[in-house]
């Protein structure tokens, strides 16, 4: 209960100024010499869907639309981001005050990940969950962000502890849910919806990662898991389709080379503009 307040605002289902306030009272503030403006995260109910490229490509289109980008890679016992971006090999430089630099891309997008800090990146984190948590929070607060206007955040699967500190403790104006086709996508969508709606999140919509085949004789389209469902399920949540992401070698080929930032993504430009009118 608040001082302020004679009743238990939890529980009064009232909107009151008290309760307001402690819904936001986790809220990790940025440290003065950074300015993030906008904090969306990219979410997946499960593993292995694309969560980690749609962050990358969403963060290589908004830079080629003249917006300052940056991906703060919170997926810590996973982190892929550096790899697609040529940055393995690159290290976290330090401010004289003890802020992180982040690294940098070839086209100026900032990346903040665990590879960056590891002495090998192959390294296992073997940490438990609280301590993974505090390193998303000091990834957050600890770093020198530049004047950034889009931040996208590569969230790990589920709706554990580090989803569940990313929502609470970042400013997020919107999450992005990556699926694939299979049938078993309802279930595992809806939990990611339902986990926004109760920490109160906005969803921009849905992208389904290895949506289709293109053939490359006629140009028809394989639904090579089987048909999509993600039509019905984002009508059942009353959320939009932003891009259906079809299964290319050149994807592939462009990540595992570390040149994901000059990989063209037309399907995502519903997305893009999502971020846009955040």
């Amino acid at each position: 209960m608040s001082e302020s307040c004679t009743h238990n605002c939890n529980t009064c289902g009232e909107s009151c100024g008290s309760r307001e306030e402690a819904q936001t009272s986790f809220l990790e503030p940025l440290n003065p010499s950074s300015i993030v403006k906008k904090v969306i995260g990219v979410v997946s109910g499960k593993g292995g869907v694309g969560k980690s490229l749609v962050t990358s490509m969403m963060a290589v289109s908004m830079s080629g639309k003249g917006y300052k980008t940056a991906i703060l890679d919170a997926d810590i016992t996973g982190p892929s981001i550096p790899k697609a971006f040529g940055l393995s090999d690159n290290g976290v430089g330090m401010t004289p005050n003890g802020l992180m630099i982040p690294a940098v891309s070839a086209t100026g997008i900032e990346v903040m990940s665990a590879n960056l800090i590891l002495d090998q990146e192959t390294d296992p984190v073997i940490w438990r969950g609280p301590v993974i948590a505090g390193a998303v929070k000091q990834f957050w607060q600890e770093t020198l962000w530049e004047n950034v206007d889009y931040m996208f955040v590569d969230m790990p699967p589920g709706t554990g502890d580090v989803p569940l500190t990313v929502f609470q403790s970042l400013p997020l104006d919107g999450i992005i849910i990556v699926t694939s086709p299979q049938e078993l996508v309802s279930m595992i969508v809806g939990k990611a919806v339902n986990m926004a709606k109760k920490m109160n999140i906005p969803i921009l919509g849905l992208v389904e990662n290895m949506s289709y085949l293109s053939c490359p004789d006629c140009g028809k389209q394989i639904a090579v898991f089987g048909e999509s469902h993600i039509d019905e399920v984002a009508e059942n949540y009353g959320i939009k389709v932003l891009a259906r992401i079809p299964i290319d070698p050149k994807i592939a080929a462009s990540v595992d080379a570390g040149t994901v930032e000059y990989l063209e993504a037309p399907w995502l430009k519903d997305a893009v503009d999502a971020a846009e009118a955040v």
